[in-house]
């Protein structure tokens, strides 16, 4: 990305602010416009910023903006500025009786190149290609074979479908990332400028910094909290690793399981309540649901996963004999909660509001609102005019490559619905597993995957809601627990190899192996792997069901997960033996369901292996004859 002074900085810093402060406006008035001008305005802001930001090559010259990239940001204006001139014409306008002119098949087709083009930019080439493909589809389908066989679309209606309808570019993804995520991440830069990554730091190393393996658990907790500002794993990694890593390190871990704790820490930053991914409110708008009830259904799955890295920390230092950090370098839990305490109370504000049922947008307003008054009640935290224009600069910033995915993204959501290939892909995949749920689940799991390794959750997550959801749903699977699903696995694709992302931004700053850090990092991340599975068949693990039930799934569960920490760790109370790894294995699945004959068997299996590493110490303890 450009880092632009003088002149040219102030511009593009002013454009960026304007983007944030008309989308704060048009959640807070009653005379805002439309969801169509809404929209419209986001993409206009987005494919400005994108030209004026982001360079065409790495190699560009980073500190001015090229007259060719100005030309695009005024072509992307004269776009947007087609749709405003003719407004009444092409919202109320009927596909079938208002043929496109040739205007209008100019102004489609240069938009949608300018899309992907601006998409490329910001987040890489997978998607853009995705979106080429589809495309192709679209005008090929007549030539195709098998369930992906269609009639073909004319140039017009492939125009038509993916710009001047709310089913391509301006779908649900596009009003997503302008209604809700860019005030979420609008409130993450300001809980940024206002120290509070430090203060989560402090916080962490304060609590946990001096136990067996502290600095791993602190990364654990300093990055679950650094989601709620940033939402993105990688960035995670790169805010938070700098500080963790090294510390891990020294401390005597090594380079590789340093590595892979940051990155799998750093990853659940997107399914963490209170704010979670972008993609989470995606799947809100897909569900029809409030996106509180998205964040209730996250909390079990959630805590599993955190548990269980925390445990598998927990027991790697034990096993390998780390210590803690020196007390004498370790914050002062009471001196950082006097001083920066009151951090807390913005997050804690949204999650009130959320809970009470306000909107999403209410609530991050009004948290935004709250953090700027409540940071000057300590005059060092105090957010003045300058750090407000910047928060609101950066938030603008940090939604443009969400935004331009979302665009991509409903290019390709509005071929599938035009094409029908939802419904056919939905009757080929319920045929090809012959109605068999886990034969159609670890399909899914594997696209998630795939679809992560070149592309962020976001976008991942949308074509498994077009394509793959639907069929899982078709076979008796509860909508959230489908959905929430496909979402798990495509944020976890960041930590699972051969692309990796997360655990590469990790590897990097450790100097670690790729392979070895990426190994390492799907075994910190076992629960994430297995617990969606079980997910989909007991809803109680998503808060559906009753106080008795969700209560039992979460005890029984919780011992689950440290089981399955142990076994993947080869550590309990001690060292395992391969057999007392197979029980530990087998008593995490067991406790995991909740079930009650499950959860019966499985406590009777962690009994044996507790009782078998007892006699193996007492047997070790016996002095030699």
């Amino acid at each position: 990305m450009r880092k632009l002074a003088g002149y040219a900085g102030l511009v593009v810093a002013a454009v960026a602010v304007a983007m944030s402060v008309y989308h704060v406006y048009a959640r807070l008035t009653i005379y805002a416009p439309d969801q169509h001008a809404l929209l419209f305005i986001t993409l206009g802001f987005s494919l400005v910023l994108s030209f004026l930001l982001w360079p065409a090559r790495k190699d560009a010259t980073p500190e001015r903006v090229p007259w060719s990239d100005l030309g695009l940001a005024a072509l992307s204006l004269a776009c947007i500025g087609y749709m405003f001139v003719n407004y009444e014409y092409i919202v109320n306008r009927f596909p079938t009786a208002h043929p496109l002119t040739a205007t209008d098949m100019a102004v489609g087709s240069v938009g949608v190149l300018l899309v992907l083009e601006a998409t490329r930019r910001t987040i890489g080439m997978s998607l853009p290609i995705v979106a080429i493909v589809f495309l192709v589809y679209a005008l090929g389908g007549k030539w195709m074979f098998g369930f992906l066989h269609h009639r073909g679309l004319t140039a017009e209606i492939t125009i038509d479908q993916s710009w001047f309808t709310t089913e391509g570019v301006f779908g649900v993804p596009l009003q997503v990332a302008g209604t809700y995520v860019i005030l979420f991440i609008i409130f993450g830069t300001f809980l940024e400028r206002s120290g509070a990554g430090q203060f989560f730091m402090n916080f962490a190393n304060a609590i946990a910094g001096g136990a067996r393996g502290g600095p791993g658990k602190v990364a654990v907790v300093s990055s679950s909290l650094f989601g709620t500002i940033s939402g993105s794993a990688v960035a995670n990694v790169m805010v938070d690793g700098w500080l963790t890593i090294p510390m891990m390190k020294k401390t005597g871990f090594k380079p590789e399981a340093a590595a892979a704790i940051e990155a799998v820490a750093s990853t659940g930053g997107q399914i963490m309540p209170p704010i979670m991914g972008a993609a989470a409110f995606v799947m809100a708008e897909f569900l029809g649901a409030s996106y509180t009830e998205v964040m209730v259904a996250a909390a079990i799955p959630a805590v599993f996963y955190y548990g269980a890295l925390f445990a598998a920390i927990h027991f790697n230092a034990v096993r390998s004999g780390l210590k803690g950090l020196p007390r004498e370098e370790l914050p002062v839990l009471r001196y950082i909660m006097v001083k920066q305490a009151h951090l807390f109370l913005p997050v804690i504000v949204l999650l009130a509001l959320l809970l009470m049922g306000f909107t999403p947008t209410y609530g991050a307003i009004i948290a935004t609102g709250a953090l700027v008054v409540i940071s000057w009640l300590r005059p060092a935290t105090g957010l003045g005019a300058r750090a407000c224009l910047e928060a609101l600069r950066d938030g603008a910033v940090h939604t443009v490559p969400v935004a331009m995915a979302c665009a991509s993204a409903g290019i390709v959501i509005g071929i599938v619905l035009q094409t029908g290939l939802a419904l056919r892909f939905t009757a080929f995949l319920v045929d090809l597993t012959h109605g068999y749920l886990v034969l159609a689940l670890l399909i899914t799991m594997m696209a998630s995957i795939i679809l992560g390794m070149g592309m962020p959750t976001t976008p991942a997550y949308i074509m498994q809601a077009a394509l793959l959801v639907p069929a899982i749903i078709k076979l008796g699977v509860d909508p959230m627990a489908a959905h929430m699903f496909a979402f798990y696995f495509s944020c976890l694709s960041a930590v699972t190899p051969p692309v990796a992302l997360a655990v590469y931004a990790a590897a990097s700053i450790a100097g670690a192996s790729l392979w070895g850090s990426g190994i390492q990092a799907v075994k910190f991340a076992a629960a994430g792997f297995i617990v969606p599975f079980f997910f989909v068949f007991n809803p109680a693990l998503l808060f559906s069901g009753t106080w008795d039930e969700i209560l039992r799934a979460f005890v029984t569960g919780s011992i689950g997960v440290v089981a399955l920490a142990a076994s993947m760790e080869s550590f309990f109370l001690r060292p395992t033996n391969w057999l007392e790894r197979l029980l530990l294995f087998a008593a995490a699945l067991l406790l995991i369901d909740p079930n009650t004959i499950t959860d019966a068997i499985g406590l009777g299996i962690l009994a044996v292996v507790l009782l078998s590493q007892k006699l193996r110490a007492v047997e070790r303890a016996k002095p030699a004859e």
